[in-house]
């Protein structure tokens, strides 16, 4: 029998969340890669559509945890259910987003079945009979390639936006309910009011068109061309951290290690000069159009194209020229 690859499902408010979907997608590659057989694992109550959504999926298996106990995320009981399925079947690796849920799980988990983990992920690769993963350091100014040597199972986290969900193929798998004794666990939190994060409903993740604003706009009456610019793309806006912490923009637009991470298909620069701190929310979009007057700015080493020039002449120009193609 074949070695075998879990990819847990994170759910909320009736619906999978997309970096589930892009772990699945990872997971697929992998398991052709190495010859495994990949399983979808989701738990929860009253689930059952969620599950048939992803049996649509390339993946041997859903396997289901039906329990009212886990209506709610509650640390405890989610360990112990994954611990007995983790337990009971023995795959090679567990599979998981790096969302807020899962960095609380992830290493209670690994904790309680004495097994390695590793974290915020942004690739892999294979070599010989084993994986080689690779994640950030030092600021996400370095790549470490990590090799987990404890026994399997091991549980492996990966960042938002390691890969696409552009890339998952559909199949066709049956839903498996898998039974778990939780018994004996101690409710011992009570879950209150859900909250917004961040104030206002802007959800970036989402947008396949993204306008980004840096310091290089100088003062908040400048925006008015980068808003013409984001309505003739359809876009959102969004902004580097300068641009917020001025209040030119709200907080929910921020982009960044502080703020939001997105992966567009479109992300058009203008004036950020490309720190760190914001190039890790962004540096997966699928194109990076950059506008910076410095020809050394470091938002050039990421750009799928870069102008060098003044943001108050480029973006204007695009702007019209985008409004001539589109007979506006």
């Amino acid at each position: 029998m074949s070695e075998k690859i879990y990819v847990l499902i994170d759910h909320g408010n009736g619906e999978i969340r997309v970096p589930s979907l892009e772990s699945l997608a990872l997971g697929q590659r992998m398991a052709e890669e190495a010859g495994f057989s990949l399983h979808a694992l989701i738990l929860g109550h009253k689930i059952q559509p969620l599950a048939e959504r992803i049996a649509s999926q390339k993946v041997e298996s859903v396997l289901l945890v039906e329990d009212q106990k886990l209506a709610d995320y509650d640390p405890d009981m989610y360990c112990k259910a994954l611990s007995q399925i983790i337990t009971e079947d023995q795959p090679y690796l567990l599979l998981m987003a790096h969302i807020y849920q899962n960095i609380d799980l992830a290493p209670k988990l690994a904790a309680v079945i004495s097994r390695g983990l590793v974290t915020d992920c942004i690739g892999y690769r294979k070599e010989a009979d084993t994986f080689i993963f690779v994640r950030q350091m030092f600021r996400n100014r370095l790549n470490a390639e990590v090799q987990i040597r404890s026994e399997h199972p091991w549980i492996v986290t990966m960042q938002v936006g390691a890969t696409s969900v552009d890339d998952l193929r559909e199949g066709s798998a049956q839903v498996i309910e898998r039974p778990v004794d939780l018994s004996d666990v101690e409710l011992r939190r009570k879950p209150l009011e859900a909250f917004e994060a961040t104030k206002g409903k802007v959800d970036l993740s989402q947008a396949e068109w993204i306008v980004a604003v840096g310091r290089g706009i100088k003062k908040a009456e400048n925006l008015k061309i980068i808003e013409e610019l984001a309505e003739v793309l359809g876009a959102e806006i969004a902004a580097s951290r300068p641009v917020v912490d001025s209040e030119w923009l709200t907080r929910d637009r921020q982009v960044g290690s502080s703020g939001q991470t997105v992966t567009p298909r479109l992300y058009v620069a203008c004036g950020i000069s490309g720190a760190i701190q914001h190039i890790v929310g962004m540096k997966n979009s699928d194109c990076i159009v950059a506008i910076n007057t410095d020809p050394n700015a470091p938002i050039f080493n990421i750009a799928t194209y870069g102008i060098v020039g003044d943001l108050f002449e480029i973006v204007p120009a695009l702007t019209k020229k985008l409004k001539e193609a589109k007979g506006l």
